[in-house]
């Protein structure tokens, strides 16, 4: 097999979920059937670096968040494609997915044009203005893709509703290194430690960046419910801007009176050590969510897991942890509280459930297969 070049246009390359599964699927990939590049739109931001230590280079456009982008930048990147010459073009998120599609129109009309979604569509009331704008169009142009990879089942069919081609969709769920996130008791003794708590502790995490999609305040609405009847709980947030710096956020705990039982951790890279340590993992959304990525990981590191019923969380989890409606945060306390009677051989037996769906459903290895098998048809 030759060795074929992909572009990869991404929106960003921030922490959030959809930038770190590509991450994952880049340092995967077969590099003696595949060569990768990515162009991010926007500045590198933080996980252009780590793509590039894989030995991938790593483009950047320069728009500005919320902007339309400058003649400089479209000329910039028709100036990068152009001199990459690739063999297929992979969009990644809608403004990727919208570059993709017009630089591979104008410089490369031949060339087959894969598109990426990695989100649900409950409302476009809820989207940014520019973002719902874009979303219209690609649906006005989702025929011309050779192939839309969407992450959840629930996330096609909204987008399929809201007018995307219904003949050119497939779904790839986001993967988990279940190599990597492993249960682990050091790291249950150890976080306890960081954190001054005792290491019999029942700790409760919710690791996701800070945005309104992701219903901090019903998480913590939730633990103020769940403190009245077990009041030595802890709490663990671990995110972007999920720090005491975040007045918002930082109000709510104080107003709620939990803050001796908080523990707000802001960004970190030690993922898996934190995530190991955890008794219950939550997903708290409101809307949005396509594929958590939190939920495989947690589920890998044999973490039972509470989660929202939005996007594909509630198929995720099936059977091995609790599913509850969107901004309810009673019902979110109440199934806390049904996990916490349980003994702990039964909360074990829960969490060997989840890693065991864990590696059977999402493993990482399987879906950068998958998307392999989608470049070689689409090369052929």
């Amino acid at each position: 097999m030759s060795r074929f070049s992909i572009v990869y246009i991404s929106t960003g390359l921030s922490t959030g979920g959809a930038q770190i599964i590509l991450y994952r699927i880049l340092s995967k990939i077969n590099r003696e059937n595949f060569n990768p590049v990515v162009i991010s739109l926007m500045d590198g931001e933080r996980l252009g670096d780590r793509i590039e230590a894989l030995g991938i280079p790593v483009y950047t456009i320069g728009m500005k968040q919320g902007m339309l982008p400058t003649p400089a930048n479209i000329l910039r990147i028709i100036h990068i494609v152009r001199q990459l010459k690739p063999n297929l073009i992979q969009g990644w998120m809608y403004h990727g997915n919208l570059a993709a599609l017009l630089v591979s129109y104008f410089i490369y009309p031949k060339i087959p044009i894969l598109w990426s979604i990695h989100c649900s569509i409950y409302s476009l009331a809820l989207t940014k203005k520019m973002t719902a704008a874009i979303i219209k169009l690609c649906a006005a142009m989702s025929q011309v893709p050779n192939k839309i990879i969407y992450v959840s089942q629930i996330g096609k069919l909204q987008h399929e509703k809201l007018g995307y081609d219904n003949q050119n969709g497939c779904v790839i769920p986001n993967g988990t290194d279940t190599s990597v996130f492993i249960p682990s008791i050091e790291a249950r003794l150890s976080v306890r430690k960081e954190l001054g708590l005792s290491k019999n502790a029942f700790l409760i995490g919710l690791i996701c960046r800070y945005h309104p999609m992701k219903d901090h305040a019903n998480f913590l609405q939730a633990a103020a419910i769940l403190l009245k009847k077990y009041p030595e709980t802890n709490f663990l947030l671990i995110g972007t801007d999920v720090t005491l710096e975040n007045q918002v956020l930082y109000r709510l705990i104080q107003e709620l009176g939990i803050i001796n039982r908080v523990h707000l951790l802001g960004e970190r890279t030690d993922i898996a050590r934190l995530t190991a340590a955890l008794d219950i993992a939550a997903s708290s959304s409101a809307y949005g969510e396509g594929w958590p990525l939190i939920l495989g990981e947690a589920m890998s590191c044999g973490v039972p897991c509470v989660v929202t019923d939005v996007g594909d969380s509630g198929w995720i989890v099936g059977d091995s942890g609790r599913v509850v409606p969107p901004r309810n945060s009673e019902a979110l306390a109440n199934a806390w509280q049904e996990l916490l009677a349980l003994d702990s051989e039964q909360r074990q037996k829960l969490g060997l459930l989840a890693r065991q769906r864990a590696i059977e459903n999402f493993s990482l290895d399987a879906v950068v297969n998958q998307y392999e098998a989608i470049y070689s048809e689409m090369l052929k």
